[in-house]
């Protein structure tokens, strides 16, 4: 149990990072997200990794809340889009994130951002609501690729996923990805308790 918690100081000293990186580049670029809104939050395509998701798995544990959470997540249907968004509005654009101190590098990269297209150029992903709102802005940093090239968003995904292979190399749909993560912690605490029972014996 010991290493998981380790890991996850680890990955979430990355998230730091990144935050400070993407955060920096969006609020300087103006292509910010608009307040409250959770477009990306209720797509059932967004994917992670069990190590994203384990600072999360170990908050929850804390939180004495990982078994209810993993129940809940088996009856979740995954078209719902994330687990932890919470709709505000009836067509659930217009929302939160539960979890967001915990959430994954995904979660802090998207919006704006850069990406290697197939030949292995720059190039600049944006949310479409941000270019709907913004399309000026958008379009003027599309001009300044070159010279202002954006933070690229599989270096930081990489940057924690290197951290860990067996935990960081293969991504699941965000729920199941979580899932993953809380039976790990789960079947950690539980061997950690019995070995110190057998320890004390």
């Amino acid at each position: 149990m010991q290493r998981l918690r380790e890991l996850s100081r680890r990955v979430e000293a990355v998230y730091g990072e990144i935050a400070d990186t993407f955060s920096g580049y969006q609020q300087a670029s103006g292509l910010n997200c608009r307040s409250s809104c959770g477009e990306c939050c209720t797509q059932p395509t967004i994917e992670a990794t069990v190590l994203e998701m384990l600072p999360l798995a170990l908050h929850l544990f804390d939180q004495g809340k990982a078994e209810q959470t993993l129940t809940q997540l088996e009856e979740f249907p995954e078209a719902s889009g994330c687990f932890f968004y919470h709709r505000l509005s009836f067509d659930g654009k217009q929302g939160q994130c539960s979890v967001y101190q915990q959430r994954p590098s995904i979660c802090r990269v998207f919006g704006a951002a850069g990406y290697r297209d197939k030949i292995g150029k720059a190039s600049l992903s944006v949310c479409k609501i941000i270019k709907q709102d913004r399309a000026e802005k958008y379009q003027q940093h599309l001009i300044m690729l070159t010279e202002q090239p954006p933070p690229m968003m599989m270096t930081a995904k990489e940057q924690v996923n290197q951290l860990d292979y067996d935990l960081g190399s293969k991504h699941y749909p965000i729920n199941q990805a979580m899932f993953l993560a809380l039976e790990k912690v789960l079947f950690k605490a539980y061997y950690s308790n019995f070995t110190d029972d057998q320890q004390i014996a």
